[in-house]
């Protein structure tokens, strides 16, 4: 390990180590916050499985983190085609 870097251990919670599924993602924010909604929606209802709260520059770095992955996923796997944006999405009031 570098000098100067400590090694912090992470534990996960029991009841979110096997992760949850969702299918669509309701984003607000605040001057001093954006939140995340993951959702799992399978008409005629849905649900919440996560909310993330985070800092506006925090935010910028997990948006850059994204993208670097995408781009090596796509160099390994090939170009991911967008998503069709799913009907219910209008229909339980989300707007883009």
């Amino acid at each position: 390990m570098p000098e100067g870097k400590k090694e912090i251990k992470v534990e996960f919670q029991k009841d979110i180590i096997g992760g949850v599924y969702a299918n669509t993602l309701y984003i607000q924010h605040t001057p001093e916050e954006f939140v995340m909604d993951f959702l799992m929606v399978a008409p005629p209802s849905g649900a919440v499985t996560a909310r993330v709260i985070t800092s506006p520059g925090h935010m910028k770095r997990i948006i850059s983190a994204l993208q670097e992955n995408m781009k090596k996923y796509e160099a390994k796997f090939g170009v991911i085609k967008p998503a069709v944006e799913p009907e219910h999405f209008t229909r339980i009031g989300f707007k883009p």
